[in-house]
């Protein structure tokens, strides 16, 4: 008996021996796994950017205008711009984008003068930003440290490169996504730039942006038209009520549309209606109206989803820029 219960003790022992064992081992894994996740951090270091060394930032919520070195002022933007999960090729690709943008409209615009400020907080009118504490406070809290530490590492990675073309800035504008192919600027707003020209790239339909519906009954769209245009009148009866009367011919984006007794372009159609693009089809269905729209913004420029995806397909950042905006050089300023 005596020999029986030694056994028994021997074999607990050796079975808490071996749980201890694995347990610590365990926990080494995950450690190590852990460190091994970690970002390492790219260092950020000043460069000299002459008389575009500071940005002017207004505030648009509060009409405060804040100054930051050029790159700080970028993390804000990159962050705001682009999701941190996005490829750290397209990330960087959106630095030297911002980048170059932020120097163009320092250099050209001065719509925000009279605040005494270069540059605006709002995608409306500028260009996004959102401050650090901001960003990290709507990212799950396990995750937030290193998505910033990728935004960063994007902006340091990239510090003193921009896109020239002709030896100057480019306006080097950028969306959402393209709904698979991206739209010339002079279909957009009438500038025509040699390097914003129509490209397609794959993978876009992967995204959540890639396509979108809107329902307006058509009650709703006479109150939206009339909010525009006060003499609006429309007759429901007549065969031809609404239509799109014309299209871009490189990406098929409305260019005119009919709606009533009024022909307005594409980009005038999306804001009354709150569509996501101009790259938009019609039907109607008794008393509502049905917009079936590919993309998201417009269209003009690097599209923020294609870029992550030819990221995926294995390009670079600056081969990433090259898809999207023609004939220029990347260089550091």
């Amino acid at each position: 008996m005596k020999k029986i219960k030694k056994f028994i003790v021997y074999i607990i022992f050796i079975y808490l021996f071996v749980r201890l064992f694995q347990i610590g081992f365990t926990s080494k894994i995950i450690s190590t796994f852990a460190e091994d996740t970690q970002l390492e951090k790219v260092p950020y270091q000043e460069f000299d950017y002459g008389q575009f060394q500071t940005v002017k930032l207004l505030h648009t919520e509060t009409g405060e205008v804040e100054v930051l070195p050029l790159d700080i002022y970028l993390y804000g933007v990159v962050s705001a711009e682009m999701p941190a999960n996005f490829e750290m090729e397209a990330l960087k690709a959106q630095a030297i984008v911002a980048r170059t943008y932020t120097i163009y409209q320092m250099a050209n615009n001065h719509k925000h003068q009279e605040q005494g400020a270069d540059i605006c907080d709002s995608p409306l009118c500028c260009q996004a930003w959102i401050s650090k504490e901001n960003r990290i406070a709507r990212w799950e809290k396990e995750e937030a440290e290193q998505k910033w530490t990728k935004i960063e590492n994007s902006v340091n990675a990239t510090i003193g490169k921009i896109i020239l073309y002709e030896n100057q800035p480019i306006k080097a504008f950028f969306h959402s996504n393209s709904g698979g192919i991206t739209e010339s600027s002079l279909n957009v707003w009438g500038g025509d730039y040699s390097y914003l020209q129509s490209v397609q790239t794959v993978g876009e339909e992967n995204y959540d942006s890639y396509e979108s519906e809107v329902k307006i009954s058509k009650d709703e769209l006479i109150v939206k038209m009339k909010e525009k245009f006060e003499d609006f009148e429309i007759n429901f009866e007549q065969e031809d009520w609404i239509k799109i009367v014309e299209k871009t011919d490189t990406s098929s984006r409305v260019n005119k549309i009919q709606i009533g007794n009024k022909v307005i372009t594409g980009n005038e159609a999306r804001s009354i209606l709150g569509l996501k693009s101009t790259k938009f089809e019609i039907k109607v269905d008794k008393d509502d109206i049905y917009f079936y729209v590919l993309g998201y913004g417009h269209g003009v420029g690097m599209s923020q989803c294609g870029s992550d995806s030819l990221a995926k397909q294995g390009m670079n950042c600056e081969e990433i820029i090259h898809h999207y905006y023609q004939n220029v050089e990347i260089v550091s300023y």
